[in-house]
């Protein structure tokens, strides 16, 4: 079984020079102290970023996410936007890298004089981490796709822990994959609090009933970049989309399904809850949307 970040390996990466707070070092030297905030406490906010063709698509929408998730949590990245730009680009030409890229830009509240919650023992800068890989998806899960399961793990409310910050604290989001794969699935798919279909446990969820796409509010699931992208191509080309409370048994009801993410663009689901959608994989508006996302991407990177 595979995930939706499920990727062949590429020797090349096993030489990959790593930005660690302004000096680029060899993967296998990166380091960051066991009392860094983000490893005590998982406190940090992060982008997945996508080179492609030689441009980091999409950028300006990830470092506004970015910079508001860092505002907040009261994180002081202590960098300007130019600054994080260009450290992006130090790093990718340090490792000679021009296409089929995918980057985690990591940024944590920086050291702690010990290791508790207090955001007042913070005793540095931020720590700022760049990993830069040739990472493409694995091409099977196009013709193979996703197999989910409804995890008993919820999405959460924005007053509780609030699912649109692209948060280094990730348990909850685990717990429910691991539920997901002890029962044989790919990924997990989660509910909101109030038991309507929210997202996954690493991607936003879409799926398809009558010609028509359907996903989530938006309340309680991540603010996808390629999800907003997704939904502005249905309604630029003329495809019927919803957005709305859906409860389960409307996704087992689905003609297609699919989830989209930074690293995987769109990803077919094959099954939920056991129950296999009738579509052969990808769908034909998965397919479409697909096609029309990767046209996208193209212009984004001239």
């Amino acid at each position: 079984m595979a995930g939706s970040q499920d990727f062949p390996a590429d020797p090349r990466n096993s030489g990959v020079r790593v930005y660690v707070n302004g000096a680029l070092v060899p993967r296998d030297e990166a380091r960051v102290s066991v009392f860094d905030a983000g490893f005590v406490l998982g406190d940090g906010v992060w982008e997945g970023v996508r080179l492609h063709k030689g441009r980091l698509v999409f950028l300006d929408a990830h470092l506004d996410r970015l910079f508001e998730g860092a505002r907040a949590i009261d994180l002081d990245i202590g960098m300007t936007r130019a600054g994080i730009v260009a450290a992006l680009h130090q790093t990718l030409a340090a490792n000679d890298m021009e296409d089929g890229v995918h980057l985690r830009l990591m940024v944590t509240r920086g050291l702690k004089k010990t290791p508790n919650q207090d955001p007042r023992h913070t005793i540095g800068p931020a720590t700022v981490v760049i990993v830069a890989e040739w990472k493409q998806p694995n091409p099977a899960l196009q013709t193979r796709g996703l197999s989910l399961f409804t995890s008993t793990i919820r999405c959460s409310p924005a007053d509780m822990f609030d699912m649109r910050l692209n948060s280094h604290s990730r348990l909850n989001l685990i717990t429910a994959l691991i539920q997901a794969i002890k029962a044989g699935a790919d990924e997990a798919l989660m509910l909101d609090p109030h038991g309507f279909v929210s997202s996954c446990n690493a991607t936003n969820f879409f799926f398809v009933r009558g010609g028509e796409v359907c996903t989530s509010t938006g309340d309680y699931c991540f603010q996808g970049i390629t999800r907003g992208n997704v939904i502005a191509l249905c309604r630029d080309n003329g495809i019927p989309i919803r957005l709305g409370n859906f409860a389960l048994k409307d996704v087992h009801a689905a003609e297609e399904a699919f989830v989209t993410g930074t690293f995987g663009g769109l990803t077919p689901v094959s099954a939920v809850d056991g129950r296999a959608l009738p579509a052969a994989l990808p769908g034909p508006l998965t397919l479409r949307l697909r096609d029309l996302y990767g046209a996208l991407k193209d212009r984004a990177a001239r």
